[in-house]
């Protein structure tokens, strides 16, 4: 839900909760290989257990959009720092999307500001090459629900700013209109009179028809009562919220989180629910990622050992992989 093959299972591998579930996602988003070629991407699907096609019931609803009930995360697209991407992965990159749509995944999320450097925006911009380029049906690539988030930058201090924002990803993903325009955080804490105004730029980017829903990321439980409230006020439904979710982050907070979302009927998004590869089991104390991730992982991968191996027990037993347990 630009990788290295060292980065099976990342990404922002996002995964949808459904209403009145325990906190065990009934849906996952593919991590994004961008440096897999199509047999990687092929095992890490069967991986997961997905098949080649979702059954119909399994289908989610978010707002007014039907979309898979596993969507995939394209975070690392163009990230040099945190995943070592380079412009030379794109071609397997392609592969990759290329595979997950024909395996029925139909929403992919990123953001304006994916990319790193001059390559800022690159996620989006090769998002909207692969959709053109697909080699299958175009009434597939019709079905497909791209969800980008806007960073709330600092000097996005009017609503036309937000508005002019998604515009800009419009052009790079080479679309009408987004699936989801989201919020990428809340500017609350250190710039509460921008707060506002974001909220209205998503109001008019949806009164204007750029985006079909609205929905925010990283948001706490209290801020998402609050932009519902606002929001409904307004006539426009709040129709999602990311949040990171896993057995790594599914503290008290996030919990919360997922009653506010079951009691408003805003789907939960949940983001990196493999912990950024800790709970694949591929790594261990003595084998971790280079870059800033190996320096995260040296400090957590060894306290994780007794819950990697009791999820190791319970894999081994069904004849599964670790990433499929903790899937589920």
């Amino acid at each position: 839900m630009a990788l290295h093959q060292d980065q099976l299972l990342h990404l922002q591998h996002c995964c949808l909760l459904s209403p009145r579930s325990s906190n065990v996602p009934t849906s996952s988003s593919v991590p994004d290989p961008a440096g897999a070629g199509r047999s990687y991407f092929s095992l890490l699907l069967q991986r997961l257990s997905i098949r080649s096609t979702f059954w119909p019931w399994e289908a989610v609803k978010v707002g007014p959009l039907t979309v898979s009930p596993m969507g995939l995360g394209t975070w690392a697209w163009g990230n040099k720092f945190l995943w070592g991407y380079e412009e030379c992965m794109d071609a397997e990159l392609q592969l990759a999307f290329n595979l997950a749509v024909q395996m029925g995944i139909n929403l992919f999320d990123t953001a304006d500001s994916y990319g790193t450097g001059r390559l800022n925006g690159r996620s989006e911009m090769l998002l909207g090459r692969f959709i053109r380029e697909f080699p299958g049906s175009k009434k597939v690539c019709k079905n497909i629900n791209i969800a980008t988030k806007f960073a709330a930058y600092p000097w996005r201090l009017t609503p036309g700013q937000l508005v002019h924002a998604c515009k800009a990803s419009l052009r790079r993903l080479q679309l009408d209109q987004i699936s989801i325009g989201q919020l990428h955080w809340s500017a609350a804490n250190y710039a509460p009179f921008q707060e506002q105004a974001l909220w209205n730029g998503l109001l008019k980017m949806h009164e204007e028809g750029l985006v079909k829903a609205i929905g925010v990321s990283n948001y706490g439980p209290k801020q998402l009562l609050r932009i519902h409230q606002y929001l409904e006020g307004r006539g426009v439904p709040l129709s999602s919220a990311q949040a990171q979710f896993s057995l790594l982050s599914g503290g008290t907070e996030q919990m919360e989180l997922k009653s506010v979302c079951d009691d408003l009927g805003v789907k939960l998004i949940a983001y990196s629910p493999l912990g950024l590869g800790m709970l694949t089991g591929k790594y261990s104390p003595t084998n971790i990622p280079s870059g800033p991730r190996g320096l995260l992982f040296s400090q957590i991968l060894p306290g994780l050992e007794p819950l990697l191996n009791s999820l190791n027990t319970i894999a081994q037993g069904r004849g599964k992989t670790i990433a499929q347990v903790e899937r589920y």
